[in-house]
């Protein structure tokens, strides 16, 4: 069965599109450049990768025109596919594989089921970008989503953003090793600079000065040095591919003790963020802020290469301009930006009331662009002209925290905010940001969010998500089509009436308590729809017909929807637990318990058949990284501590515990289930003795977990589909069946 006709491409070359060169970003021009060849070398190599040897019929050509378009026309066994550069002739593949071969490649499953001659688009396809700015990652995707991965992760993820029409990409892998190039010309030594900047996953809150110095020890020199070399080879793919890096910007961090190494500074001590101390801040407005800038962005262009946009805040999450007027404080910043690159853009987070008027009426507004990212999130965010008068934004969704695994999005603001602010009279919307805090997972969001800045009109959701599933899975199906309207209807059909943008997380991942509403601190505290609705979706995706079974992708999305109705469960069944052990009912207590220590056992083995989500492999990714068993243990505490108690005692206790947590083989079964199994039997011994239960040591129990985990699987084992089924009829039972 064909796709249903997309909104967001033009079939007939001549038709009604949005250019995207009004309004376009400094320093770029309206006009493809062709290569001299006019055939681009990167884009053949990136389809390669990802399809074998099916991009032999592959033609790729520098298209001359307006900028950010593609057409893809052809003969069957050699498709066209001309793009103003390489990302774009990529974005005009991923419409190809979608709408004509019925494939699908995500950040989170693929399915390549592709005929041996491919076949002709019925007519060409156009493509145009509405808006110059496609940014994608946020600052904490470093930590959360693995501040440990290899070229090998990297490389594939560049591409997969390309395919998907990103065209700036934010990278701050090897920015460790330019601050400790940096600080070392101001009066600090080798160690006490490995001494204060964190290791990699803990290092993004350093870079938004909300904290400093490792807590497992100095960050080991051979580390820094291969982080810069990734660093390095990242934004040269990037550039490659057609896409722009942005780096991090100076904007003040120093160490402790800095004016006391350079006479005459002004430094502004910052106090603590969720009780870690912050950097120090030196005033943007002296002479030696000048000098470090100049410093920094010197040493940055010669490790990592050119670039154009730039990623930094001022003051993020509640910092202290002291003294400092902000807006002095704005133009010290950008005048030491532009003296090192003076086409550049700052690029600023749309965060709480960040950036306020007093920095953006100080800069040169035209030349700051903000991806918001809270545009799908509070009704109350509306005119985001107003808000920022009239800076260039992008709109924006930071769609999960911490790297959360439940689905879901409010796809319906997608579709209906991002058109209406674009077209709106003097409209500043610029561009698309999609920020998650961790990458690879919730893969229709990603696919959805991508697609906005392409399309053209209104986007229909109910023929999205039916395309997507034909996509996805290789060809029509009734229940694909029926499950994946199942979930448009309830995880994806939020909205920001409720004033969240992520799904609530489960509570099997909870500090245990009998009131538990989340396991996060500041998740949502209920389901934002009907679970018992969802659970529909596992049924019907069982039922897809066995050859659309094979793929990744219908595992992932199998995997996903039956992992959710397991989550979801928990806040059904808690509510009973308490009322047994509120009624003295020990028998009660006892049955229910042990139901939810079993639904727990059949989680963890339903992520154990998949590699996506092994703890013990994200782990062995970070211990790979270190020199000796000592350096190995702790790159491994590292990337442990910040998806249970985030770091030290202070900050698990001041809300950052379990900020990060995730439904992971490893993590359900190991330090999930012993704090629940350690609740359960002090909640039936105070039932027997008639006292009040104790209160655990929370963060004792966690802390020697994560020092001692047991064996971590670092390899799949068993089958998606058959452990998903037992999903599904142990759900039929109800929540506390036996």
């Amino acid at each position: 069965m064909p796709l249903a006709r997309r909104t967001f491409l033009t079939a007939v070359a001549g038709s009604a599109v949005v250019s995207c060169g009004a309004g376009g970003a400094p320093g770029r021009r309206d006009d493809a450049v062709p290569d001299p060849a006019g055939t681009s070398v990167a884009s053949a190599d990136a389809a390669r990768r990802l399809l074998g040897d099916r991009a032999d019929q592959l033609r790729f050509r520098t298209l001359s025109g307006p900028r950010d378009s593609f057409r893809v026309d052809g003969r069957p066994g050699a498709i066209r596919i001309a793009g103003t550069s390489p990302a774009v002739q990529l974005a005009g593949l991923r419409q190809y594989l979608m709408r004509v071969t019925h494939a699908n490649i995500s950040w989170a499953g693929e399915q390549l089921n592709l005929p041996a001659t491919l076949p002709a688009p019925p007519h060409p396809l156009i493509g145009r970008a509405n808006v110059p700015h496609r940014f994608v990652l946020n600052d904490t995707n470093d930590g959360y989503t693995g501040a440990y991965h290899d070229w090998a992760y990297w490389e594939r993820e560049l591409d997969v953003l390309a395919l998907h029409g990103f065209n700036e990409v934010l990278v701050h892998v090897g920015a460790d090793a330019l601050y400790h190039r940096v600080l070392s010309r101001f009066g600090y030594g080798d160690e006490e600079l490995r001494s204060w900047i964190p290791l990699p996953a803990h290092q993004p809150w350093w870079l938004l000065q909300n904290m400093a110095g490792p807590a497992g020890g100095p960050v080991p020199s051979g580390l820094l040095a291969a982080r810069a070399r990734l660093g390095r080879r990242i934004a040269d793919r990037v550039r490659e591919l057609g896409m722009e890096p942005v780096l991090p910007g100076y904007h003040g961090t120093v160490p402790p003790g800095f004016a006391a190494r350079n006479s005459g500074a002004h430094v502004v001590k910052q106090g603590d963020w969720y009780g870690y101390r912050r950097p120090d801040w030196l005033d943007p407005r002296g002479s030696h802020f000048a000098e470090v800038a100049a410093v920094f962005y010197r040493a940055q262009e010669e490790m990592f290469g050119p670039a154009r946009m730039f990623r930094m805040d001022l003051l993020h999450e509640g910092g202290d301009p002291g003294d400092v007027p902000v807006g002095d404080a704005a133009r010290g910043v950008e005048k030491a930006l532009r003296t090192a690159h003076p086409d550049a853009l700052w690029v600023i987070l749309g965060w709480r009331r960040n950036p306020p008027k007093a920095l953006v009426d100080a800069v040169d507004r035209s030349r700051m662009l903000v991806v918001d990212g809270l545009s799908d999130r509070f009704p109350t965010v509306t005119d985001r002209e107003a808000d920022w008068d009239g800076t260039p934004y992008a709109f924006g969704s930071i769609g999960n925290f911490g790297g959360h695994t439940a689905l879901g999005a409010n796809t319906p603001d997608w579709a209906g905010l991002y058109p209406r602010w674009r077209t709106k009279p003097g409209s500043a919307l610029r561009g698309t940001a999609l920020l998650p805090e961790a990458a690879d997972n919730n893969p229709a969001a990603f696919e959805l969010f991508s697609e906005l800045a392409w399309q053209e009109g209104a986007l229909d959701l109910t023929s999205w998500f039916t395309d997507w599933s034909v996509a996805r899975y290789g060809a029509h199906d009734r229940h694909a089509v029926a499950a994946w309207d199942v979930l448009r209807r309830t995880a994806y059909g939020t909205t920001r009436a409720d004033s969240w943008a992520e799904g609530a997380d489960g509570l099997f991942g909870a500090r245990p308590s009998l009131t538990a509403r989340s396991a996060a601190t500041w998740s949502p505290k209920r389901l934002r729809y009907d679970g018992s609705e969802f659970e529909k979706a596992l049924g019907h995706l069982l039922s897809v017909r066995g050859e659309l079974r094979n793929s990744s992708a219908y595992r992932t999305d199998l995997l996903d929807v039956a992992r959710q109705c397991l989550s979801n469960r928990s806040r059904a069944l808690l509510p009973r637990i308490k009322g047994a052990y509120d009624a003295g009912d020990a028998a009660g207590l006892d049955r229910l318990t042990r139901d939810w220590l079993a639904l727990m056992d059949l989680l963890d083995r339903l992520l154990r058949t998949d590699p996506r989500h092994l703890l013990g492999s994200w782990v062995a990714q970070a211990r790979a990284w270190g020199a000796g068993d000592a350096e190995r243990e702790r790159l491994a505490y590292d990337q442990l501590s910040l998806v249970t108690v985030w770091g030290t005692r202070a900050g698990a206790e001041a809300g950052l515990h379990d900020y990060a947590n995730r439904e992971w083989a490893g993590l359900v079964g190991g330090l999930y289930r012993r704090r629940w199994e350690t609740y359960f039997r002090e909640l039936r011994a105070a039932l027997d003795a008639g006292r009040a239960p104790h209160v655990p040591d929370w963060f004792a129990l966690e802390e020697a977990w994560i020092r001692h985990p047991g064996t971590l699987p670092v390899r799949a084992s068993g089958d998606t589909y058959t452990v998903a089924a037992e999903v599904r009829d142990r759900l039929h039972r109800g929540p506390g069946a036996g």
